[in-house]
């Protein structure tokens, strides 16, 4: 459904503006970039307000809203599990996490396996993680496409090239100051955007029991509406994606304090929960009144017909720069990795700082232009399915190799680490591949990583002249 025929001045004005201050907030940000750590963990003097903002900034993308209303419009409350998971998954973080990653100045998570399980581990996780998170950019760049030329009659290249324009603002010269800032600017829109039409729909339909009344408990208002197995899947998909993403990562690397790395990550859990209720309030008002409409633009389509003109062009700006948030972040996030743990390691070792932060910035560049390629040529293809490849393979490659690297480093093989890091991914693939429609691929590809953690730690030995690696050298006691 296109939409532009609907569109007034005020709704151009209202999208230009918010254009307009995002971009200048992305801008302002380049100011703080002196170095290549703080393009990358910005000085490490980040508050829990741009820890947040880079964390929620990231994660609250077009899923989280426009994907929540089109899920819940066609399944009910089930919807909300996107941003219930990603919540408990920044709690997590803060809980069990944050103290051993920011004890152990890294800058990614790649390095930091690497204290553990040698350096053999770091270009494979940095590559699996890397593969896994660009999937994801896939999706965000699909949904940004959908959403940009069903409101305006434009081409997917022309949006896909205005999407990459916005990333390039939003990040490439702000580094982790760029996705903090405009996260927080970002956050405040939206917020503003999913209260008003959360509200609006629930008034609409007469409150709850205008809600009860046109729709029955089951499946409307379970969590478990589709099937226990399918929504308990995403819900743990999405906490397993947060604790294995370098970008969350390294929001809690970019602190100036542990006790702001924790705040940080309790800030974005506590406001990440519930905005997804937004969504799923919508995604039903839609789905009583308006049964026909595609479920891709059931938020936009709310937006146009039902909010002021001028406010609505703030809120249509708003789910696009979520996109857009998501898109970048991530973006900052894999090309953390491939410029410190592979270009830095292997390539340049002896490579300047401002040659650091320049190759830094053309891999964004380059990742931008591949990603462009990918979505141009997979419109239409389905956005989720790309995200839950993009997540199986973070977390079978990373999150059990990390959290042993955390809590039994001292029972744990250089070799296991690698094994983990290798057969969690190869597995998560193989079941995708021989039995698309039973369990999720995620679990097989989880219990791979951990039995090989295991499994291999008991049958090898760590070398009694294994020195710690250098990065952890300047830790604190």
């Amino acid at each position: 459904m296109n939409l532009l025929s609907q569109l007034t001045t005020g709704h151009v004005i209202g999208v230009v503006v918010t254009f307009i201050v995002m971009t200048a907030v992305g801008l302002y940000a380049m100011r703080k970039v002196k170095s290549s750590e703080d393009f990358s963990v910005s000085g490490r003097k980040a508050s829990a307000a741009v820890i947040s903002g880079t964390l929620m900034g990231t994660a609250i993308g077009g899923s989280a809203t426009i994907g929540t209303a089109q899920m819940a419009f066609k399944y009910g409350l089930c919807g909300w599990w996107f941003t219930l998971g990603v919540g408990i998954g920044f709690l997590l973080l803060g809980l069990i996490m944050a103290s051993k990653l920011y004890a152990s100045r890294v800058e990614t998570a790649p390095q930091f396996l690497v204290g553990t399980y040698g350096n053999a581990i770091g270009p494979i996780s940095s590559i699996f993680t890397s593969i896994g998170i660009w999937l994801s950019i896939v999706a965000n760049g699909l949904a940004f496409v959908a959403l940009l030329t069903s409101i305006f009659s434009i081409t997917a290249w022309t949006a896909a090239l205005i999407g990459i324009a916005l990333v390039f603002a939003y990040v490439l010269f702000g580094g982790v100051w760029g996705t903090g800032f405009v996260g927080v600017t970002k956050l405040i829109f939206l917020y503003f955007a999913v209260l008003i039409c959360g509200i609006m729909s629930y008034v609409m339909m007469g409150g709850m029991e205008g809600l009860f009344a046109r729709f029955p408990m089951h499946p409307w208002f379970s969590l478990v509406g589709r099937s226990v197995n399918q929504d308990l899947a995403g819900g743990f998909s999405m906490i397993v994606g947060i604790l294995s993403t370098q970008t969350y990562i390294q929001g809690v690397l970019s602190a100036k304090s542990l006790k702001e790395a924790r705040k940080g990550t309790f800030i974005s859990a506590f406001f990440s929960i519930p905005i997804g209720l937004g969504g799923v309030l919508v995604g039903l008002y839609m789905q009583a009144n308006f049964p026909t409409a595609p479920s891709e633009s059931v938020f936009p389509i709310f937006i146009i017909k039902f909010i002021n003109p001028f406010v609505a062009g703030v809120i249509l700006a708003t789910l696009l720069i979520s996109a857009i948030g998501t898109w970048a972040g991530l973006t900052l996030g894999i090309s953390t990795m491939l410029t410190k743990d592979i270009y830095k390691k292997f390539i340049r070792p002896k490579s300047s700082d401002s040659e650091v932060l320049l190759t830094q910035r053309l891999m964004i560049v380059a990742l931008c232009i591949i990603t462009v390629i990918m979505v141009t040529g997979n419109v239409g293809s389905l956005i989720m399915g790309w995200s839950f490849l993009s997540l199986g393979l973070r977390g079978c490659a990373a999150l059990f190799p990390l959290l042993g690297a955390m809590y039994f480093k001292r029972w744990l093989t250089p070799a296991a680490g690698v094994t983990a890091a290798l057969l969690g991914p190869l597995a998560d693939l193989a079941w995708r591949l021989l039995n698309p429609h039973g369990l999720d691929p995620l679990y097989p590809g989880l219990i791979a990583s951990l039995l090989s953690l295991i499994i291999v730690s008991y049958f090898t030995k760590k070398k009694p002249q294994e020195a710690p690696v250098k990065i952890f050298e300047n830790a604190p006691n």
